[in-house]
């Protein structure tokens, strides 16, 4: 690790020779005062002064871009859930076989094998891809085909996070206790029947641990893809930048720090129902 470490520094070309220079230090002084409120920068701490400030950022711009940010990242990660879900059912090869679960006895027919198989390799080497490609690029690509609406941030959102909670339920899937599932198919149960009475209820409790972990990251990408000039609080945080308003910008930044810690909060007592039931 040392010596990765070494060479990572060498061909980055890394240097903290300038980072304590008198120029980088004064803007450094200037910027943390730039991040107070702006009545405290003009008068000094005053609440009411800064109470009111907030208050017309929050009802100007800010509450709109926050229920936009929400409403975009809840859409997004739901849609990714359910195909997520879905795709992983195909995505493990323990599942997505000839005979799932196989406890013992016959084995399949070699066309029914390569037939599995195939549908398992295609599968993920198309969710490979669309995790491959970050959020980023699938809505540069979706805003040039939709338009600087919601929509290329939901799609974009969607599409990666499909392939990602693809590989992690598929994952768990194949890692989850099969003594039940092994005896529901020696019993002659079905695919189907396997997954609802033996999958489902031993792989739910972590599928939303991975869920809710996904969607906070959906509140942060959209924010971040906000900037390419579609409605959330990114673009109100580019724009408090653009307009050197780097105290709006801080204030904007933590509304969707707030979004998130809401987002961590929900996911704790969903999974805490859900171990207790």
């Amino acid at each position: 690790m040392a010596v990765l470490m070494a060479i990572s520094w060498w061909l980055g070309d890394f240097d903290l020779a300038g980072w304590l220079t008198e120029r980088r230090l004064a803007n450094l002084q200037r910027f943390l005062g730039e991040l107070r409120p702006w009545p405290v920068q003009q008068n000094g701490w005053d609440f009411a002064g800064v109470t009111h400030w907030a208050s017309g950022l929050w009802t100007g711009r800010g509450a709109e871009a926050l229920v936009s940010t929400l409403a975009i990242s809840v859409v997004a990660i739901v849609l990714a859930g359910v195909f997520g879900a879905l795709f992983s059912l195909l995505a493990a090869r323990n599942l997505s076989s000839a005979e799932p679960m196989l406890p013992g006895g016959k084995q399949p027919g070699w066309l029914s094998v390569q037939f599995w198989f195939a549908v398992t390799l295609l599968t993920r080497t198309f969710l490979v891809f669309i995790r491959a490609v970050p959020e980023y690029v699938w809505a540069f690509l979706f805003l040039a085909l939709l338009g600087a609406n919601a929509w290329p941030m939901v799609l974009a959102l969607a599409l990666h996070n499909t392939g990602i909670l693809r590989k992690l339920s598929a994952e768990l899937i194949e890692n989850v206790d099969h003594k039940s599932a092994s005896a529901l198919r020696g019993a002659g149960a079905n695919r189907f029947q396997i997954v609802w009475a033996s999958i489902f209820p031993l792989s739910l409790a972590r599928f939303l641990l991975y869920f809710f972990y996904r969607w906070e990251t959906c509140v942060r990408e959209a924010t971040v893809l906000g900037m390419l000039g579609m409605a959330s609080l990114g673009l109100l945080i580019v724009d408090s930048r653009a307009r050197n308003r780097y105290d709006e910008m801080l204030f904007f930044i933590l509304i969707g720090a707030m979004l998130v810690l809401l987002g961590d909060l929900v996911s704790a007592l969903s999974r805490r129902f859900v171990r207790k039931s």
